[in-house]
């Protein structure tokens, strides 16, 4: 079965960190470049980072540059997104998403006092 599994979210204070995983199985993970997006309540998708498939390259939303970091072990399968300095309009549901094949259902991350 092709999918994709989020974890490692929760709550956190402003400034706190917390690291996702997004584990694959059911097809070659490292056939594919994989993307992180977040959805906010009431707001659309955000793109939040990219990273190829040799994990080599990688983009960022502005609004996480500089605090988030994405990285992947292709060995283990696994995707990670390392997220620092959390800010409350960080709080979202947190997707991994391998385009045009699988997208996971989400981990949710609140950044509350």
């Amino acid at each position: 079965q092709v999918q994709l599994v989020e974890s490692g979210g929760g709550l956190v204070q402003p400034g706190g960190s917390l690291r996702l995983s997004c584990v694959a199985s059911g097809f070659t993970f490292s056939d594919y470049a994989l993307n992180w997006y977040r959805q906010a309540p009431g707001k659309e998708d955000e793109l939040v980072a990219n990273i190829t498939r040799a994990g080599d390259n990688w983009m960022y939303a502005i609004s996480v540059h500089g605090r988030f970091t994405v990285s992947r072990d292709n060995v283990k399968n696994t995707a990670y997104l390392q997220m620092r300095n959390l800010k409350p309009e960080d709080t979202a549901i947190y997707y991994c998403d391998v385009p045009r094949i699988v997208r996971g259902h989400g981990t949710q991350v609140t950044v509350s006092s």
